[in-house]
């Protein structure tokens, strides 16, 4: 399961996303970091555009 099904189903902090992308970084999967955690395209770009304050809004508002 991905970081952003766990996080919007509350099974993990946002500051876990840390250690998904540690896991990214030392795994060798194809997938882009934003499709490893789940993020849709709008996720993606707030969250390199803007903050991990930002992207954790987006997320708290699907909650």
């Amino acid at each position: 399961m991905a970081f952003k099904e766990k996080y919007l189903a509350g099974e993990i902090e946002f500051e876990a996303i840390d250690d998904y992308i540690e896991e990214w970084n030392h795994s060798s999967t194809p997938e882009t970091l934003a499709k490893f955690l789940g993020l849709d395209e709008e996720e993606e770009d707030v969250w390199i555009e803007d903050s991990d304050e930002a992207l954790k809004e987006i997320l708290d508002s699907k909650k």
